[in-house]
């Protein structure tokens, strides 16, 4: 992993004539100013929002932060849309309608990063049981970057033409946020935009590095919750029941046929399943067993077959077990989103941008390294026929992957208990990319 992001440099190639252009703004005395500000104001808000982290659609206090920062700007800002979702609009005269977004929920996650301002957070989630809350995928960064682009770009009013929809999202991490401030009427009542554009900092990533695509940037992840019902008995006469717990195993071993044997070997393809709960003690055979599994594809067409054959394999093994019709297994999708595709022209233009004004070495050819997901495809579904951009930010140090390959500590992948960024490097040079996209896109008329 660490050869591949040491290739950066081998970037430079990829500038070609895109040094041609002139540059919208001197991204020395941006970087400047943004680094100031950092030391300033940005520093201590990322660590109130590291050791304040809250869940999916529970981010009061989050937002409230949020609204106040944006508000402090100089913009007008709505509250509440999609439950707990912020949205700020800066105006500045004619131009495009640029969405930003940022998503700022955490997860159930204990944190165990050693930082001396890490979370001691508890909160009680949707489903009434208390969890212990970490930033453990860098929402902190994306907040507080949101934040440090809302102040240059009010600072840098004369330098761009148009109107910023600041977009501070819930519960990405339930992939739930997106939708329903879709739902609310987000481009309804704030417009819709010519652009959407959003990022994420990459712990396995170098700092100092931005990548992005100029197609799939994100796999489609769904949620599926499947119920095996049993007919209770004794552990030592399982012959007068049916045991969920055999059955949901022998669903498990079969799930994995679906991915060997029916999708095709040129089509990625990932069933896990990370959660089976059934039965109270050792000889009491249980009358229930619950599987939770995350599902992932990297098209439409591969995303359906996979719940089809998923619900298939599931209902049919409670039949072969013997499951009367009135006990059948079930099957439900609670949570989705589609795949992430960025927009290929505009990514193109973005990616040469970034180039452009903050040098070819920063910029590192895109891999999408597995099969995690976004709910960011929600705001550049094809219904809506936005064009959308998304990069990451590299949050590591590149002595962190070197000591690893020496034998040193791993470097902590996101959702760990472990995960943690370095917030000065991501924060600021994600601030600096997202400027230097919304300069392009908006220029003075």
């Amino acid at each position: 992993m660490y050869t591949y992001y040491k290739t950066a440099a081998a970037a430079i190639a990829l500038a070609g004539a895109t040094f041609s252009m002139p540059a919208i703004a001197n991204d020395r005395e941006i970087a400047a100013s943004v680094e100031a500000d950092y030391d300033s104001y940005l520093a201590p808000l990322f660590v109130h929002f590291h050791k304040n982290p809250e869940l999916s659609f529970l981010e009061t206090k989050t937002a409230k932060r949020m609204a106040k920062e944006l508000r402090a700007v100089g913009m007008d800002v709505t509250e509440g849309v999609g439950g707990t979702g912020v949205v700020g609009m800066m105006r500045n005269g004619d131009g495009p309608l640029i969405l930003l977004r940022a998503d700022m929920d955490g997860l159930p996650v204990p944190e165990k990063s050693g930082l001396d301002y890490a979370s001691t957070a508890m909160q009680v989630g949707q489903d009434g049981k208390e969890y212990p809350v970490m930033h453990a995928c860098g929402h902190d960064v994306h907040i507080t970057s949101m934040v440090g682009t809302a102040r240059r770009l009010m600072a840098m009013k004369d330098q761009w033409s148009g109107t910023i929809m600041f977009v501070v999202q819930p519960a990405e991490e339930r992939v739930g946020g997106a939708k329903a401030m879709l739902e609310d009427g987000l481009y309804d009542r704030f417009g819709k935009p010519d652009y959407a554009l959003a990022l994420h900092v990459g712990s396995n990533m170098e700092t100092g590095t931005i990548t992005a695509s100029e197609g799939i940037q994100y796999s489609s992840a769904d949620s599926v919750d499947i119920m095996v019902p049993g007919i209770g008995a004794h552990g030592a006469s399982p012959h007068t029941g049916r045991d969920p717990v055999y059955i949901a195993s022998q669903i498990v071993t079969a799930l994995q046929s679906i991915v060997s044997r029916e999708i095709g070997p040129l089509s990625p393809a990932v069933i896990t399943v990370g959660s089976i709960h059934s039965g109270t003690k050792h000889n009491i055979i249980s009358d229930r067993a619950d599987l939770q599994l995350t599902v992932r594809a990297n098209d439409e067409r591969t995303r359906a077959q996979l719940l089809a054959a998923i619900e298939r394999i599931a209902v049919n093994m409670g039949k072969t077990h013997g499951l009367p019709d009135d006990l059948p297994v079930t099957v439900k999708v609670s949570e989705g989103t589609p795949v992430t595709n960025n927009d290929p022209e505009l990514a193109r233009r973005l990616n040469s941008v970034i180039q452009r004004d903050l040098g070819a070495e920063v910029f590192i050819p895109f891999s999408q390294g597995g099969m995690g997901a976004e709910d960011f495809a929600y705001f550049v579904a094809d219904e809506y026929g936005v064009p959308g951009y998304y990069f990451r930010v590299g949050g590591t140090p590149a002595e962190a992957f070197e000591a690893a390959e020496n034998g040193g500590p791993r470097v902590p992948s996101h959702h760990s208990p472990l995960f943690k960024i370095a917030p000065r490097e991501s924060v600021t040079l994600g601030t600096r990319a997202m400027i230097a996209a919304v300069m392009d896109l908006a220029p003075v008329k």
